[in-house]
């Protein structure tokens, strides 16, 4: 099965809440908005049923490079991770 374009999401979303395709998506642009800004700010941001952003500090460590095999230094930096919901793993894998 092929994924779903953006197209094809809002144009299932207009659909199934009997809004325009246009309607559809701003209501995505604004979500995504609302939701960089407030990773951005608070640090995170949930979405009940899918799961949560959150920005997270990761600190400096030693690794590898593949190629050489040398050891080198990673920088610290500040990273995004989404955590899927619990009610959403279970509704894929049962």
């Amino acid at each position: 099965m092929a994924k779903m374009t953006k197209s094809e999401l809002l144009g299932q979303l207009a659909e199934k809440s009997e809004v325009s395709k246009k309607q559809a998506g701003a209501f995505l642009e604004t979500l995504a908005s609302i939701a960089y800004g407030q990773v951005k700010s608070a640090g995170e941001f949930s979405l009940p049923g899918f799961g949560k952003l959150v920005k997270k500090h990761r600190a400096a460590r030693m690794g590898r490079n593949p190629a050489t095999g040398e050891q080198i230094q990673i920088k610290a930096k500040t990273v995004v991770k989404f955590r899927v919901a619990k009610a959403a793993k279970e509704a894929i894998l049962n």
